[in-house]
């Protein structure tokens, strides 16, 4: 496959909520979910600052809470934040028209679940013709349906690829990365790897 083409890719944040596992709903690693979730918000902040367009998913937002603070303060001004009834986005018509006027070829993919939402998602969209990007390490379900999630996805032809990978596909060149980087320090020192 080609590297990820930033003038061709939008990032879709799939039900990165804060209540999403609410305390006595099921065993978590808190501190994976949160380096998940802030990993997730670089790879935003990153996306928003090179101008790729960003739709936001909220699954019964009710129950589960709106996007993770450390997301929606990274978000650019105007982002769509659509309430997500049917697991995959897709099957939702307004997310997938919002999806379908970024005018995107390449649909970038964090959040939550992998197993359900995100993997569903993936589908979809590659069933729509989109090319599909998972973000591995910026994704999360608990204990082993993490695992089982990545799978499938991958055994149905969608990319995997880090945080960081991403960023220099999307950045392509030294003097491109040492050039957003030294313009953006605040992104420089992105959690849970090094650039």
């Amino acid at each position: 496959m080609p590297l990820i083409d930033v003038k061709q890719s939008m990032l879709l944040v799939i039900d990165a909520q804060q209540d999403f596992y609410p305390a006595g709903r099921v065993d978590v690693d808190r501190a994976v979910l949160g380096e998940m979730l802030r990993r997730a918000a670089w790879v935003t902040a990153v996306a928003a600052r090179l101008g790729v367009l960003v739709v936001v998913t909220e699954e019964d937002a009710a129950v589960n809470g709106a996007t993770a603070d450390v997301i929606r303060e990274v978000l650019p001004k105007g982002a769509p934040v659509l309430a997500k009834w049917i697991f995959g986005a897709a099957g939702n018509p307004d997310i997938l028209a919002a999806i379908e006027a970024t005018g995107a070829s390449t649909a970038v993919l964090v959040g939550l679940e992998t197993d359900v939402c995100v993997a569903h998602s993936a589908l979809g969209l590659k069933e729509s013709g989109k090319r599909v990007v998972a973000v591995h390490d910026a994704l999360f379900s608990p204990g082993a349906a993490h695992a089982n999630g990545l799978g499938r996805m991958e055994r149905a032809g969608v990319e995997m690829v880090s945080a960081k990978e991403l960023a220099y596909d999307w950045l392509r060149t030294v003097t491109g990365v040492r050039e957003f980087f030294r313009a953006n320090p605040d992104l420089a020192d992105p959690p849970g790897f090094s650039l």
